[in-house]
């Protein structure tokens, strides 16, 4: 049978690019290797975080589904930073690790235009340069016009427990043993790569009087901007800290050559995550430490295990039972599953279209894990940006590519494909330099008409986003016109909320800029029947005007150099006095503008300089 689409693995990148192709109204097939492991959550079932919070509110503006399902499936939610200024602002929930894939498999199901298949996929038809399908394990051939791999940490996938190495899954499936090999023979460079998971252990044998409790928020959030809040606040599952102490890191380093990173295997390739490290390498890399904060986190209002998180390791069994029991509170704690560390073979990323299409073969798309990257919420994102643009290219139309100012999904495709990477890419904020553009509150703003134009968001969805947008006006244009001036009540009031008092009148707009000013103080004033979202967002526009116009002012810059194009039969060894190094780089990334090109490590402002005065001056001459 002849599919349209074909997505190769049921994580969170292939549910996105699934579900947004067959939404756009193209026959997909879904093959995963188990349907019960579809959306599954083998580390922590948390969705967001700091600066993935975002993306999860990106994702359900363009009209992704993992903000939906997380809001169905939390237990506890929380606004992180919520004390600092909105750009650093994210969602963290923690999800129900029954309830998420239930409701993901069962969303799945429900769409008329895509089947799902229980096969591993080994090879790929591909006929001069160009995609015609997959062979599965057992030989059979299906046909399709695009492919969308989406494997995870199936390929070659190795779990390592001191000395010991096992050729599978997370779970103890197969993996994919030969698909790698056949990506290489076609010219892809293969990357191997390690991450890892920490204990689960026995809620009921937790000492919980000895560790410090923390409630999700005693304020309603949801993750998608059409769900209205579900949940009961006083129905929140608590999360709990511990602390490792000397104790605990006496052990790791007695037993330092055990673990499988640290001797206990001489053949490891893969490299770690640097900002999720181990126990044993916080240990090491941080010697001066005292203690290491871990989270007691709940997977499951079902059952009782609970995730030690920040105590990833790979030391073998006996010694995980001394570092755990060394813990405060978690002395006769029982665990039901050990960490262990997974190595597994990734692509290169920069060998990616910024459209997540591969550069060697015409119709191959590639999102999540297998591009080098780390966590749920950056797979959930390249798979609907893969599956956006799959669609968008069977129906001839450009594709979606989000710039810098625009997403953080902007940030992290670009990061992939322009930098490449050395260990599991995770998205932080720190990586946006326009971040107070690309906030929580306004992820419906920047990228819903992108979800409309594309087909994702409904008409209905759509003018509720103008409607809001004509609202947010309204407000603004009503505290221009409307003005305070230095009564006596006035400046009563103001001493009564530590405000200078008023020597002149001015407009509620530039009264709200006073930074000890809320919504709520404008109110005295003023009755303003807005929801609550609209003030805020008001309120945040008003304040930061003067950052938010300096930053939309940088990404002009930025925009002028993304417009000026390098041609793309470019031939860079025609290029004289420019270095070597950066020479290399631009023939590896082959930058489509001189922005992109001016982001690739090794390329330095003077190559840029080069370049771009060969392409003015010498280019086909």
């Amino acid at each position: 049978m002849m599919y349209e689409v074909i997505v190769v693995g049921g994580g969170h990148a292939g549910c996105e690019a699934s579900l947004a192709c067959a939404r756009k109204g193209h026959k997909t097939l879904l093959v995963t290797g188990n349907i019960k492991n579809i959306a599954d959550m083998p580390c922590n079932p948390s969705i967001g975080g700091s600066a993935k919070g975002i993306v999860v509110r990106e994702i359900d503006a363009l009209g992704g589904e993992m903000g939906k399902n997380a809001d169905k499936a939390q237990i506890q939610i929380k606004m992180l930073n919520y004390k600092k200024g909105p750009a650093v602002q994210a969602l963290r929930a923690q999800g129900d690790k029954i309830t998420y894939p239930k409701e993901m498999l069962k969303t799945l199901e429900s769409e008329i235009l895509l089947e799902i298949k229980e096969a591993i996929v080994e090879d790929l038809i591909v006929e001069e340069n160009t995609i015609k399908g997959i062979v599965l394990e057992n030989g059979e051939k299906i046909e399709a016009k695009r492919v969308i791999l989406t494997t995870g940490t199936y390929l070659k996938a190795d779990i390592l427990v001191g000395s010991t190495r096992r050729r599978e899954g997370p779970h103890g499936e197969k993996p994919s043993n030969h698909l790698s090999d056949n990506l290489a023979k076609l010219g892809f460079e293969i990357k191997r790569l390690k991450t890892g998971t920490p204990q689960r252990l026995d809620k009921n044998s937790i000492d919980f009087s000895k560790t410090k409790i923390e409630y999700g928020d005693s304020t309603y959030h949801t993750f998608s901007f059409d769900n209205a809040a579900n949940y009961k606040i006083e129905d929140q599952v608590p999360c709990h800290i511990v602390y490792t102490n000397e104790h605990t890191h006496q052990i790791i380093r007695d037993n330092l050559e055990k673990s499988s990173m640290y001797g206990g295997l001489d053949d490891i390739k893969g490299v770690g995550p640097r900002y999720c490290p181990s126990i044993e390498d916080k240990v090491v890399r941080f010697a001066d430490k005292e203690r290491h904060q871990l989270f007691l986190e709940p997977e499951s209002l079902y059952y009782d295990d609970i995730y030690l998180q920040g105590f990833s390791t790979s030391m073998p069994h006996d010694v995980q039972e001394k570092m755990v029991h060394s813990i405060e509170g978690l002395e006769q704690a029982k665990i039901l599953k050990y960490a262990y560390a997974i190595e597994y073979d990734a692509i290169y990323p920069t060998q990616l279209k910024r459209s997540l299409e591969a550069k060697l073969i015409h119709g191959l798309y590639t999102a999540g894990q297998i591009n080098g990257t780390s966590g749920y919420e950056e797979a959930a994102c390249q798979g609907l940006i893969a599956g956006i643009n799959a669609s968008l290219s069977l129906e001839g139309k450009e594709p979606l590519i989000l710039k810098r100012n625009e997403a953080y999904i902007g940030v992290l495709i670009d990061d992939l494909v322009t930098k490449g990477i050395r260990d599991p890419y995770r998205l932080l904020t720190s990586r946006a330099e326009y971040r107070l553009l690309l906030r929580h509150d306004n992820a419906d703003l920047r990228l819903r008409k992108y979800g409309y134009n594309c087909g994702l968001i409904s008409e209905e969805q759509y003018q509720k986003l103008c409607q809001k947008e004509k609202q947010i006006e309204d407000l603004k244009e009503e505290l221009k016109v409307n003005k305070i001036t230095p009564t006596s009540d006035t400046n009563q009031y103001l001493e009564s909320i530590s405000s200078s008092p008023l020597q002149d009148g001015m407009t509620l707009y530039q009264f709200l800029k006073r930074p000890e000013v809320k919504m709520e103080n404008i109110e005295h004033f003023l009755s303003l029947p807005y929801q609550e979202e609209i003030k805020e967002q008001v309120e945040i526009q008003v304040k930061y005007e003067g950052y938010i116009e300096k930053a939309n002012r940088d990404a002009e810059k930025m925009e002028k150099l993304e417009n000026q194009k390098i041609p793309v039969d470019i031939d860079y060894d025609k290029i004289h006095n420019i270095a070597s190094e950066a020479r290399q780089k631009l023939k590896e990334v082959s930058p489509t503008s001189i922005g992109q090109a001016l982001r690739i490590s090794g390329v330095n402002p003077a190559d840029i300089s080069i370049l771009s005065v060969y392409i003015k001056k010498e280019y086909k001459k």
